[in-house]
C-alpha cells in the first residue's frame, strides 16, 4: 500500500447511466481522502463498473476485469454484469469483490476492507470538498468534459422488452424527485456545465411511480413528471438534451418549449422496428402509423426538431417482408440520427426461445442495407443545412480545427461541426458559436465562424435556430 493516500484506480464501462454511477463512486472516494489514479501500476486497488447489456458488452467487461486481475491483481467489480456474479467468479474466483448496479456501499465497503482510508486525527471529522468551492456547490468527480454533464432523473424500468434484461439488473422504475434532480442541474450549471444530457431508462415514464409529486424549487412548485422538468431546467443558463424518450402521447407537451427556444430541439427516440408484428414479438408499442402522425405533428410544431432512433435488424422471426416495411419506415420518417444493431441474444431475455432465429449472414446483410439507406437520409437532411448559421457548443480545438456540436449533436453518438479557422478564432472548449455551414458529408457539417452581434459580444445563450 502506498506510504501517502491510498491510490485506486477506476475503469468504467457501459451507457451514461453507468457513467453518473462511476461519476458519484469515484465522488465517494474522492471524499474519503482515495487518490485516483490513471494506471494499473500506480493503483493499490482498482474499481471495474461493468456493463452487462449484450454479449459483446459482457465480453468487454470480462476482458476489463482479467487485463486488471493480470496488471494489478486486486480488484473490486461493480455495474450491471455484477448481477451475474457466478459468472465473473467463474472466470475470475480471486475478484476481492461483485455487486451489482448503483450498489454503491457494497463498493466502499471491499474498497475500505482491501484499502483503508488513511487515518488523519485531525482532519477526518471535517468534509473533503474543493479548494475554493462550497460544500453546496460542489458537483463531485465528472468523467465528462468540464462543460457538459449526463443527468440521470430515474432508474430502472417497467417496460418488459423480450430482447432486454435491465429489468432485471436494475429492477423496475424509480424516480428520483423533481427538486433533487433540479437541484443538482443547478450546481452543474453553477461548476461550468453548459450541456445538460438528460438520461434514464424511460424519460417518458419520469415520475410515474411517484404519482407525480409536486416538490418545490426556487420557490416554485413542479411536478415530478417530464414536462415539468423540462420547465425547470429551462431555467438554467445551459443547453437540456433529452435522451432515451418512448414516444408516449405526452411527448407532444414538450415540444412547444423545444419551438419556444426553452430546451433543445431534440429527441432521442428508441423506436426498435416498424412492423406491428416484430413489434409485439419485442413487447414494443406496435401502432406504426400513429407513430408517424406524431412525429409529422411534432416536426410541424418545432420545424427545427432532430430525432434520433435505434432499431434492432435481424429479430428472430423477422421476415424478409417486414425488415422492407421497416426500410419504409425510414423513408417516410426521414429521421436525422439513427443508430442499428444487428439482434444479438443476451443471456436471460425472453427473446432467445422465439422461433425462427435469422441466420447470422443475412442479419449482416440487412443491416448493411439499413445503414446505406439511412446513410443517404442523414446526408441529405445534413446537406440541407450548407448555408445555413447553426449555433454550436465547442468540444475540443485540435489544430486549426474547433470541433463542435450543433443542437442537432449530441456527445459520442451524433456528427459534429468542424471549425476550420476555430483557432484562428480563439475557440475554447465550453464555448457557444455561430458557425455558417458550408459543407457536409453523411455524419458531419463543415464550416467558419460567422461574426455577428453574439459572437462579437461573448457567450450570449440562445437556443432558437439563427
Amino acid at each position: 500500500m502506498s506510504v501517502h493516500n491510498p491510490k485506486v484506480g477506476f475503469v468504467s464501462l457501459g451507457c451514461p447511466k453507468a457513467l453518473v454511477d462511476s461519476e458519484r463512486i469515484l465522488t465517494q472516494l474522492r471524499v474519503e481522502g482515495y487518490a485516483i489514479v490513471p494506471s494499473y501500476d500506480a493503483a493499490d486497488v482498482v474499481v471495474v463498473n461493468t456493463c452487462g447489456f449484450i454479449d459483446s458488452a459482457v465480453a468487454e467487461s470480462l476482458d476489463a476485469i482479467g487485463e486488471a486481475m493480470n496488471e494489478n491483481g486486486k480488484v473490486i467489480v461493480t455495474g450491471c454484469l455484477g448481477k451475474r456474479s457466478e459468472l465473473i467468479r467463474e472466470q475470475y474466483p480471486d475478484v476481492l469483490s461483485v455487486s451489482g448496479p448503483q450498489d454503491y456501499a457494497s463498493v466502499m465497503q471491499a474498497v475500505h476492507a482491501a484499502l483503508p482510508p488513511k487515518h488523519d486525527p485531525f482532519l477526518d471529522l471535517v468534509p473533503r470538498g474543493r479548494p475554493g468551492v462550497r460544500d453546496e456547490d460542489d458537483v463531485g468527480v465528472k468523467l465528462t468534459p468540464h462543460h457538459y454533464a449526463y443527468l440521470k432523473i430515474s432508474e430502472g424500468c417497467n417496460h418488459r422488452c423480450s430482447f432486454c434484461i435491465i429489468p432485471s439488473m436494475r429492477g423496475d422504475l424509480v424516480s428520483r424527485p423533481v427538486d433533487e434532480v433540479l437541484r443538482e442541474a443547478e450546481r452543474l450549471v453553477k461548476g461550468g456545465v453548459r450541456e445538460l444530457l438528460v438520461v434514464s431508462q424511460d424519460t417518458s415514464a419520469y415520475g410515474v411511480d411517484l404519482k407525480y409529486a409536486p416538490r418545490t424549487w426556487r420557490g416554485r412548485e413542479y411536478q415530478t413528471r417530464m414536462k415539468a422538468l423540462c420547465e425547470g431546467l429551462s431555467e438554467l443558463d445551459a443547453w437540456t438534451r433529452l435522451h432515451y424518450v418512448y414516444p408516449y402521447p405526452h411527448v407532444d407537451e414538450v415540444v412547444p418549449l423545444m419551438a419556444e427556444g426553452r430546451i433543445l430541439p431534440y429527441l432521442d427516440i428508441p423506436f426498435q422496428h416498424a412492423s406491428p408484428r416484430i413489434l409485439r414479438l419485442m413487447k414494443r408499442p406496435g401502432a406504426v402509423e400513429k407513430t408517424l402522425e406524431r412525429v409529422q405533428r411534432w416536426r410541424a410544431a418545432c420545424p427545427a426538431l432532430t430525432l434520433r432512433s435505434t432499431f434492432i435488424v435481424g429479430f428472430p422471426g423477422e421476415t424478409e417482408a417486414e425488415f422492407e416495411e421497416l426500410l419504409d419506415f425510414l423513408d417516410q420518417a426521414q429521421l436525422d440520427r439513427v443508430g442499428a444493431f444487428a439482434y444479438s441474444p443476451v443471456d436471460g431475455a425472453a427473446a432467445n426461445d422465439l422461433p425462427g432465429a435469422v441466420p447470422e449472414d443475412v442479419k449482416q446483410e440487412r443491416l448493411a442495407r439499413f445503414m446505406a439507406r439511412q446513410g443517404e437520409i442523414s446526408a441529405a437532411r445534413l446537406e440541407a443545412k450548407v448555408g445555413s448559421v447553426q449555433r454550436c457548443l465547442v468540444d475540443l480545438v485540435d489544430g486549426e480545427l474547433a470541433i463542435a456540436r450543433s443542437m442537432a449533436d449530441a456527445p459520442e453518438i451524433d456528427g459534429t461541426v468542424q471549425i476550420q479557422d476555430g483557432r484562428d478564432a480563439g475557440l475554447q472548449p465550453g464555448e457557444f458559436v455561430d458557425v455558417r455551414i458550408m459543407g457536409s458529408d453523411e455524419h458531419d457539417l463543415y464550416g467558419e465562424v460567422e461574426y455577428n452581434e453574439y459572437n462579437q459580444a461573448g457567450d450570449r445563450l440562445d437556443l432558437r435556430m439563427l
